[in-house]
């Protein structure tokens, strides 16, 4: 794969007496779609938590543009241009686009908003995204489809400057046309230089949007490979058993 703009080597983090990460190794790369895949407590959510600053690893380096890092917490991450969209959005429904966007970090002339200049940073936004599927950018949030709104914690994400952008099952209880949009906009994204990672259960979905796949086994990082490598048969059984016939692993210790 591309040089990757962030790196992680050996990372483990336990809770009491359960490991939860065991020296993971996982690569993000600039203008790519890496998918993290894995069953429910292989570890993804931990592992999106320690890149995120709300989980301290135990273990393990960061390397962030060819540099060693450390991430204390949410704060380092964002200073480094890490977002997250977790699968809650966390979006206010009595408010309008604009102030989702720039909620805790409103634009101010003196003591009171700018409007004008937040207005402005959001149309350029999802503009630069070619989001068409919004009618208004005053309308409540209350007032938007689940494919929206989505669309609105992505552009929100991505309207800091931010150069990696983790998405938390995007697509979950989206319809067919909702999900072909949310994944267009997750093409994009990485199509204008971002390096882009996507939590998904879908394998229709990572197959059609991912460049490269990284599957989790009971807290261990199987294998990342390039999608165009694999087929989904063999996605499946690096998620079930840590192994593929053809794949090459990066060591599950059992």
């Amino acid at each position: 794969m591309s040089t990757p703009i962030l790196s992680l080597r050996g990372v483990n983090k336990s809770f009491g007496p359960v490991h939860v990460l065991r020296d993971v190794d996982f690569d993000i790369a600039a203008g790519k779609v890496t998918a993290l895949v894995g069953d429910n407590g292989a570890g993804k959510s931990t592992l999106i938590k320690c890149i995120a600053g709300i989980y301290t690893p135990d273990h393990g380096d960061f390397l962030f543009e060819g540099n060693r890092v450390e991430i204390h917490g949410p704060r380092d991450a964002t200073a480094l241009g890490i977002e997250i969209v977790y699968q809650d959005l966390a979006l206010c429904d009595n408010l309008d686009i604009v102030h989702n966007m720039f909620l805790g970090r409103e634009k101010k002339r003196g003591s009171v908003l700018d409007e004008t200049v937040m207005e402005s940073l959001a149309r350029k936004t999802l503009d630069s995204l070619s989001v068409r599927t919004v009618k208004s950018i005053r309308q409540t949030v209350a007032s938007l489809s689940g494919g929206q709104r989505q669309t609105v914690a992505i552009a929100r994400a991505v309207l800091w400057n931010s150069k990696i952008v983790i998405l938390d099952e995007p697509t979950a209880a989206l319809g067919v046309a909702q999900t072909e949009q949310v994944l267009n906009l997750v093409r994009r994204l990485a199509d204008n230089g971002l390096a882009v990672v996507l939590i998904s259960h879908n394998l229709n979905d990572v197959f059609e949007v991912a460049d490269n796949i990284a599957a989790l086994y009971l807290g261990q990082m199987a294998a990342q490979v390039d999608k165009n490598e694999v087929i989904p048969r063999q996605v499946i059984e690096l998620i079930t058993t840590g192994k593929s016939e053809g794949v090459e692993s990066t060591g599950v210790k059992k």
